[in-house]
């Protein structure tokens, strides 16, 4: 049979600070890793997409190269090609190129 002594013994299990700390240490390896970052680019994105203007030269998600030919409040006029317009909305901006760069493309 088990003795005594073995049957009322008590493991001791981890230490709850040291749970807490990794806790917080994962905590913070997701903010700064994960969170963080992204909230960078979302901000950096949004200010963009605030500040585009016409005559800038933007890429779309899609891959569209063209200069902005109008603004408003939630789409752009995109000019592609000659005489060949689009409408597209701003959130849909990813890039502002630099100028000149859509006639470099072009060549």
């Amino acid at each position: 049979m088990i003795t005594s002594a073995y049957a009322n013994a008590q493991t001791a299990g981890p230490d709850p600070m040291f749970q807490i700390f990794m806790l917080i240490g994962f905590i913070a390896i997701f903010y700064f890793l994960l969170w963080r970052p992204q909230q960078k680019r979302a901000k950096e994105h949004r200010n963009l997409v605030e500040n585009l203007a016409k005559g800038d030269e933007i890429a779309t998600g899609g891959g569209l190269l063209g200069r902005i030919n109008k603004v408003s409040d939630d789409f752009i006029r995109v000019e592609i090609s000659e005489g060949v317009e689009v409408l597209v909305q701003k959130p849909a901006v990813s890039v502002l190129l630099p100028k000149g760069t859509i006639k470099e493309a072009s060549n």
